[in-house]
């Protein structure tokens, strides 16, 4: 039997409690004493209370708190301090809200150190997931687009040119989320996509830098030289997590051939086969510092070191190093290196290591061991698989402070990549354009028939040809000669959406780069779609606004004032553009209004003064300067090809 949102809310309440009381009490422990709890008023003694658990974690951020963790820790404090109100209280929890509380439990849970209430959390998620699903597909009406869509003779609409795959068109992409996560995969948990090597490397566009990291792979794993340690360079969502999972199913033991784009990597290099590699995956968020984990063989794990030894060798491989996981003393770079020998060649990935070390920064007494070995851990395991032909370690170092978190944070990530970057290769993945044929590759089936070619030609042909014959309406980088070839890559999706999503939209808090413009466009295509467009490309103006989940997709990330302003001033059957595409004919047979509207606030939205007063119609101050609004233009006037 199904349970209800109030009752999924209040199992992860549960969670979140059991995880945040051992954090909490040995923070307040090391930062206050042993008697804090002395200190506390009558009403705020019961711990088993995840409200007084949160109202401490707020109380104590300054002094305790902030040391370790980000802003967004505390935000996701406030949030959850909202959910145990709605839930204690009875109040009705949508399907959205429940999700998203559950997320940000997860999330809390992750960054305190506690995976296994995070892992609880997010098999609740993914169980109110499928049931939204579920609910869709069997209550499905068809979303009804309410823009008109005139095209002109000759040129196909982009659904009758290009199909999205079928988890987009079905909606199945919610539960999956385009959540890469690396301890997950390695335990054989998530979607398809992620998990099989063969599905992984269909869906993935191989990048200039991906290309060159694979390369150093082939290479180093085939002892032929290559880079021992490369340390991935990225932002926030800015697809480290994607390029190590491209590095642990390349040394998957399928032949290279069964592994799409890797034709031209291997030719490059000469390589067509690699060995079968042990491969060991460190995530700092998956593994608590404060207690031991007993393997099922029943081998007793302390460290990060013994947890490396044991993924790449089981209990034979941690016997190897046994005794410095259990004193909680970094070994030697000569265990190692005789460790990575014994199992080579080996794959070694480490992501999220400050998110684990920053716990060690004030609590030195943790089975983990302290912070000091942590940094010795990293100095001994570069230099060893500097020592061994055929080892690889990648190393993720956070670039967001949403990523390092507090003062602990800091020093932990001064201190481990000052060990790092003396030895490791910078990478750094996709830049510039290369994320428009990301995003399109997990989006959209390949284009395969000419016939298909030609029709996305045409269209590409048309915008190109409206661009140059209109000069001064349109900005000049649409009259460059490279502005044909971005068309072609980003297709079915205009150039400018990609932009405003990834220059404006992606600067949110909890935007991710990628993930983010994957969700809203997976969402938009899956309406559009279903709904039947007409349009000759996907643009900001066909963002359909009126379809909730869209809309609740894009306000989610903005202050609350938003989703009214999105009914009365954007889309909607009562809102102001609606109207004035009835009452003028000529508007309304391309829904000009509509189309501007959707467009500006696309553009507009994240960059707003959250200070201004909105709500008086379209001429309200969207904070938006004129070359936004031209570049929204750009991509809003099929009228001109229609």
């Amino acid at each position: 039997m199904a349970i209800s949102n109030r009752d999924r809310v209040g199992r992860a309440l549960d969670q979140l409690r059991d995880g945040l009381l051992p954090y909490i009490s040995t923070e307040l422990n090391t930062n206050i004493g042993k008697n804090w709890q002395d200190q506390l008023p009558p009403q705020a003694k019961n711990l088993q209370d995840v409200a007084v658990l949160l109202s401490l974690f707020m109380d104590h951020w300054q002094g305790v708190f902030k040391k370790k963790l980000s802003q967004s820790d505390r935000a996701y404090v406030s949030e959850l301090k909202e959910a145990r109100n709605k839930w204690a209280h009875s109040e009705p929890i949508s399907s959205d809200d429940a999700d998203r509380y559950l997320d940000t439990a997860a999330r809390l849970c992750r960054n305190i150190a506690a995976p296994e209430h995070a892992e609880a959390i997010r098999l609740l998620r993914e169980e109110l997931q499928q049931q939204v699903y579920s609910d869709r597909a069997r209550n499905r009406t068809r979303y009804q687009v309410s823009i008109e869509n005139q095209v002109q003779a000759g040129l196909l609409p982009w659904r009758d040119v290009i199909t999205p795959h079928p988890d987009v068109i079905t909606g199945k992409y919610q539960q999956a989320e385009f959540a890469a996560d690396l301890d997950q995969v390695r335990r054989g948990i998530g979607s398809k996509e992620y998990t099989d090597p063969s599905e992984f490397y269909r869906r993935t566009f191989i990048t200039s830098g991906l290309r060159a990291l694979l390369r150093i792979a082939l290479e180093r794993l085939n002892s032929q030289g290559g880079e021992p340690v490369i340390e991935l360079q990225t932002n926030f969502g800015g697809g480290k997590t994607h390029s190590m999972l491209a590095l642990y199913h390349l040394c998957c033991g399928q032949p290279l051939a069964s592994l799409a784009g890797l034709d031209e990597v291997c030719s490059e290099t000469g390589i067509h086969a690699i060995p079968n590699a042990s491969r060991a995956v460190l995530v700092g968020t998956a593994f608590s510092p404060s207690k031991a984990d007993i393997k099922a063989d029943g081998t007793v794990v302390n460290t990060l070191w013994g947890e490396l030894a044991h993924q790449l060798g089981g209990a034979a491989g941690y016997a190897l190093i046994a005794s410095s996981d259990q004193q909680r003393v970094a070994p030697g770079a000569q265990d190692l290196a005789a460790l990575f020998t014994a199992h080579a060649p080996c794959l070694i990935l480490v992501d999220e290591w400050v998110a684990y070390a920053r716990n060690l920064v004030s609590n030195p007494n943790l089975p983990a061991g302290t912070f000091d070995s942590q940094v010795s851990f990293a100095q001994a395991l570069t230099e060893a698989v500097k020592q061994v032909p055929n080892a690889l370690l990648l190393i993720s170092v956070p670039q967001s402070v949403n990523e390092i978190g507090g003062s602990d944070g800091e020093k932990a990530v001064d201190s481990l990549k000052n060990v790092v970057t003396r030895i490791a290769y910078q990478w750094r993945p996709a830049t510039g354009n290369e994320g428009f044929e990301i995003v399109r590759r997990r989006l959209f089936e390949p284009i395969t028939t000419k016939e298909a070619g030609a029709a996305r030609d045409a269209v590409v042909r048309s915008f190109t040809d409206l661009y140059s014959h209109n000069p001064s309406e349109f900005p000049a980088e649409t009259r460059e000669a490279g502005y044909r070839d971005l068309l072609i890559s980003a297709y079915p999706i205009h150039p400018e959406l990609f932009k405003r999503l990834y220059d404006d939209w992606s600067t949110l808090d909890r935007f991710q780069r990628t993930r983010g413009v994957l969700r809203l466009l997976a969402l938009t295509i899956e309406g559009l779609w279903n709904g039947n467009s007409k349009d000759l490309l996907i643009m900001p103006s066909s963002i359909p606004l009126d379809d909730n989940d869209v809309k609740n997709e894009l306000v989610r990330f903005l202050d609350n004032q938003w989703e009214p302003i999105i009914s009365q001033d954007v889309d909607g059957p009562q809102s102001t553009p609606t109207r004035l595409d009835i009452e003028n004919p000529n508007f309304g047979r391309v829904s000009a209004c509509k189309r501007v509207a959707r467009s500006l606030y696309i553009g507009t939205a994240p960059r707003a003064d959250s200070k201004c007063q909105i709500g008086s119609g379209l001429g309200c101050r969207f904070a938006m300067a004129s070359s936004a609004v031209m570049s929204c233009i750009t991509a809003c006037m099929p009228a001109r090809i229609d």
